[in-house]
């Protein structure tokens, strides 16, 4: 993310005919944008793991969470669903939306869980907040609850716009680790078209492919990126809407009889997509491509690696060609 003044754009309710938003027209001063980033956190006063404790480790290939975003004020969320972590986020709290998920893979048949109520994330509220998702309630919530992240009636009036989770539901097997990633803080504005399209025939791909193939334990970490664009409620920015978005594996236990076309996207590939109605082709591609495409177009640092090692084991052969 360039220091300079960057177009935050208020969605309207609809498309043109080729696609694009019309969205009124305001400037943010970049520092200005950054002490109110520091000073919404500080109202939060969230519970949150600065260092992830081992039971949310577990999500993370080695129990190491990417590089290179150290510097940024975001929020460490090791999301618990029935007194179990289930995956873990990275939380923007001044756009509402999550920067990523971790999650380890599950062999699943795909099928999706869509009687759970939307929950949020009462840690990122208060200090006393429970480290459990909750249920939105169903009575007025203070003003403070809205500060740190998003709510149901940031989506409610949108027509472009569906809430995409970063984690997948079809991803996991197990009833309550499917219903964990009904939060809002797993959810991001999808373009609806991109949503039921490209990025979902993206996530079925991976999962027949981490099904079939992948022998271990399968590390996941699906993102975005953020160029300005806002969902506006009530007059005032609330969502960020994503650019791209992007997803990356590591499976470093894989069936080595693989057919080659499968066997060359181990132990580690990636993806990006564009988050509109058009032209929004998701694109496979190296994780090491992938990181070089976030370094130009976000804000992480010439350090930033997604994977421990770049998902190579110590002892293996090909580690030196694979160097951070």
């Amino acid at each position: 993310m360039r220091h300079r003044r960057e177009k935050v754009h208020s969605v309207g309710q609809h498309l043109t005919e080729e696609g694009t938003l019309h969205v009124y027209m305001m400037f943010l001063d970049r520092t200005a944008q950054t002490l109110s980033c520091l000073l919404l956190i500080v109202i939060a006063g969230a519970e949150v793991q600065e260092t992830l404790s081992p039971d949310c480790k577990q999500f993370l290939y080695m129990g190491t969470l990417p590089r290179g975003l150290e510097e940024k004020p975001f929020k460490k969320i090791c999301q618990f669903y029935m007194g179990s972590p289930r995956f873990v986020t990275l939380y923007d709290t001044f756009n509402h939306i999550p920067v990523y998920s971790a999650y380890t893979f599950k062999r699943s048949d795909g099928s999706k869980k869509v009687d759970v109520p939307w929950m949020y994330e009462p840690q990122l509220s208060t200090a006393s907040g429970s480290r459990e998702m909750e249920t939105f309630p169903s009575e007025y919530v203070h003003k403070s609850f809205e500060d740190a992240q998003a709510v149901l009636d940031d989506y409610s009036d949108s027509v472009i716009f569906e809430r995409g989770q970063l984690n997948p539901d079809e991803h996991q097997a197990d009833p309550n680790d499917k219903a964990s990633t009904y939060t809002l803080t797993n959810v991001v504005p999808q373009v609806r078209e991109f949503n039921i399209g490209p990025w979902k025939n993206h996530e079925h791909t991976i999962r027949r492919r981490l099904n079939n193939y992948c022998r271990g334990t399968a590390y996941v970490i699906t993102g975005v990126t953020n160029s300005g664009l806002q969902i506006r409620r009530h007059n005032i920015n609330r969502l960020g809407i994503p650019t791209y978005l992007w997803s990356a594996y590591c499976c470093i236990d894989y069936d080595h009889n693989a057919p080659f076309s499968e066997r060359s996207k181990f132990p580690a590939f990636a993806a990006n997509g564009l988050n509109e109605r058009d032209n929004n082709k998701v694109q496979e591609m190296t994780v090491p491509q992938l990181e070089d495409f976030l370094k130009k177009v976000t804000y992480v640092g010439s350090s930033f690696q997604l994977f421990y090692e770049n998902c190579v084991p110590a002892n293996s052969a090909n580690s030196a060609l694979h160097l951070p």
